[in-house]
């Protein structure tokens, strides 16, 4: 019997995360800061309008770009928190998570073989996504001696005629870097200059820390070329619920229902009810699940740097990434023997792209309980290996 799969999914990079989660099932007491979901639950005022909505009885399909009332909340949101005015009509669509909306915008603008500028380190999906829709990604590296910024001449050097577009995620999944109002600026004029749209991913835009969040749609002239991607995901705690969005000039959201209205007959119901109230009534909560965020991001740092894994800070998402360069191995190497050895999962670098190798991303989402326990374990490890003396427990 002949091969029935297609080549260009023999081809494609299996997930550098998917590996370490498989290992990590398949054994006992293993502490995770691998995971890239909230640590809490979804706080219990959504999940009241989730159940009212069905004890009401909306059980059936919503519109297929959303429910109109979901729509002008996510519209009513970007209005306050960034002076910008999106038609919750024509200019929003509600997706299956932020992944769908990756693929939706990838597979509405590209043609067989254009490219796009895929900035790195990145979420394992961005490559790929360009990758299922027909396109070619043409990475942009970037480093933690510029901090994780792309600049303007990062993207220059890259462009060619099949340029289409450039995507990028800040506050960054996994180095938790937030691109500056310079370096913003400067993407904007390469946009301009070439006339490439800006898919930007910004899932992350509430969980900053000590700066501001800049949606790059405000930028001058920005709004008419950029798709602003997010979701309710990681700010509210709703991972499960499965509700992402995407918000972009008509045309491009036309084109995005098109392919939607094919493979979704709509987002959950229930979900989008409890969106609304998230959206609506769901500040507090989350000012504070940022400010515990917070709090265990200062402290992995802190304690990263103390054992002798170089830690650049982290402004954003809830990501660590730490460079293991000093220890001699390879950042694959390193999670391994970490996690067969000491049972601690942590990401490595690599997985995030060429430019994450020598680093390892770990996840301060998780509870404090199991960060502590997953810093004392690696502490361990690297007093036995010789790497660095253990650090006092706090």
């Amino acid at each position: 019997m002949r091969d029935f799969v297609a080549r260009s999914v023999q081809n494609m990079r299996p997930s550098g995360i998917r590996r370490f989660f498989d290992i990590a099932a398949t054994m006992e007491d293993v502490v995770t800061l691998g995971i890239g979901e909230p640590g809490f639950t979804t706080p219990a005022h959504i999940m009241h309008a989730a159940v009212h909505s069905l004890e009401a009885g909306n059980t059936a399909y919503t519109s297929n770009a959303g429910d109109p009332a979901l729509r002008a909340a996510i519209s009513r949101h970007y209005e306050k928190l960034y002076s910008l005015s999106y038609d919750p009509h024509e200019e929003i669509l509600v997706t299956v998570g932020v992944s769908e909306a990756l693929w939706l915008v990838m597979k509405s603008i590209l043609d067989p073989g254009d490219e796009v500028l895929v900035v790195e380190p990145c979420f394992v999906a961005n490559a790929a996504a360009v990758e299922m829709a027909g396109g070619v990604p043409v990475v942009v590296p970037t480093s933690v001696e510029h901090e994780f910024q792309v600049t303007g001449a990062d993207l220059e050097a890259r462009i060619t005629p099949r340029t289409r577009a450039i995507l990028m995620s800040y506050p960054n999944n996994p180095t938790g870097a937030v691109l500056t109002p310079e370096h913003m600026a400067q993407v904007a004029a390469v946009a301009e200059k070439y006339d490439l749209l800006v898919i930007s991913d910004e899932i992350y835009e509430r969980l900053v820390y000590g700066v501001e969040h800049i949606c790059f749609a405000t930028l001058p002239g920005m709004k008419e070329r950029t798709v602003v991607m997010s979701g309710m995901s990681k700010s509210y705690a709703m991972t499960g619920w499965r509700i992402g969005y995407a918000l972009a000039p008509e045309p491009i959201i036309a084109a995005m229902k098109k392919l939607h209205s094919y493979l979704i007959m709509s987002a959950p119901t229930m979900s989008q009810f409890a969106s609304i109230q998230a959206l609506e009534h769901g500040e507090d909560d989350v000012a504070q699940m940022r400010d515990a965020y917070d709090t265990r991001r200062r402290f992995l740092v802190e304690r990263f740097n103390a054992m002798g894994l170089t830690c650049f800070e982290p402004r954003g998402a809830f990501y660590t990434f730490p460079s293991i360069v000093s220890t001699g191995w390879t950042d694959e190497d390193f999670c391994e023997r970490l996690l067969l050895e000491d049972r601690v999962a942590v990401i490595p670098g690599s997985a995030f792209g060429e430019s994450g190798c020598g680093f390892i991303r770990a996840s301060y989402s998780s509870s404090d309980e199991n960060i502590f326990r997953a810093i004392e374990r690696m502490e361990r490890f690297m007093q036995r290996h010789g790497l660095r003396h253990a650090v006092p427990t706090l």
